[in-house]
């Protein structure tokens, strides 16, 4: 047994939170103890304001194995299984409904409920190196909770391709089927996801949070409720001083004034 935490917390000075996974003798498998300490560190985050985006990576050679297969059999029972799901669940969850973007820096494999951690951040960025699958229904277990995820990011029919075959796919096919946003040389990938971090926290954090979840809130509803409910939000968003300076910043020709 290993005497590290399972996750790694770090916070720099731009409000950007780093989540390790620190499993890498498990492949990060996401053990109870990592689920709740995943839970515990979103929950701090949802909570500070000061935060401006969340990095989600891993140490060792892979992102994510999934959940702990040993763990889960040493003690089958449907109410086990019951809480155990819904603890990863309510996980991700939290990945989607933190204020502030989610980035998942993706290397090695993602496989299963680690394919899934991958598709419910709202970005991804992949070494071109990593592979993808849903792997589950090679032993028999089709991955239900993953296929949430999956075909809310990918077409229908490649993620359900995923799901049945078990098959893996390369970062430039996850790339292309919309389970990652872009693919960087392993050596670039730092540089790549902090380029898009820096893309984010540049911008002012009021709009980022309103527009994340309005985003997320309007996939779904209607096309007409998602068109009031988007109205309202922008007109909200409009009143915010740094849209009414970002936007007279415009008309004059010159770069805002953030206030530092």
């Amino acid at each position: 047994m290993s005497d590290q935490p399972p996750l790694l917390v770090a916070q720099d000075a731009r409000g950007v939170v780093t989540l390790t996974l620190n499993r890498p003798q498990a492949f990060n498998a996401l053990s109870e103890a990592l689920l709740e300490a995943l839970q515990a560190a979103l929950d701090r985050v949802a909570a500070d304001p000061s935060v401006r985006a969340v990095v989600i990576a891993a140490a060792g050679k892979a992102f994510c194995a999934g959940h702990d297969l040993k763990e889960m059999r040493a003690a089958p029972s449907q109410p086990y299984y019951d809480r155990l799901f819904e603890q990863c669940s309510r996980v991700m969850l939290s990945v989607q409904t933190l204020p502030v973007p989610v980035i998942a820096r993706v290397h090695g494999m993602a496989t299963a409920a680690g394919c899934q951690l991958v598709a419910t951040c709202d970005l991804a960025l992949a070494s071109s190196s990593a592979r993808f699958a849903v792997s589950g229904v090679n032993l028999g277990l089709f991955c239900s909770t993953p296929s949430v995820a999956l075909s809310r990011n990918l077409q229908r029919k490649a993620a359900f391709e995923m799901l049945v075959t078990g098959e893996f796919i390369d970062a430039e096919t996850a790339c292309r089927q919309g389970l990652v946003n872009r693919v960087a040389a392993p050596e670039e990938l730092d540089a790549a996801v902090q380029a898009m971090v820096a893309a984010i926290v540049a911008k002012p954090r009021v709009a980022i949070v309103m527009g994340k979840a309005l985003f997320y809130r309007q996939l779904e509803t209607g096309i007409e409720a998602a068109y009031r409910d988007a109205a309202q939000t922008m007109a909200c968003n409009m009143m915010d001083e740094s849209a009414l300076e970002g936007v007279q910043a415009f008309i004059d020709k010159r770069a805002p004034n953030r206030g530092g």
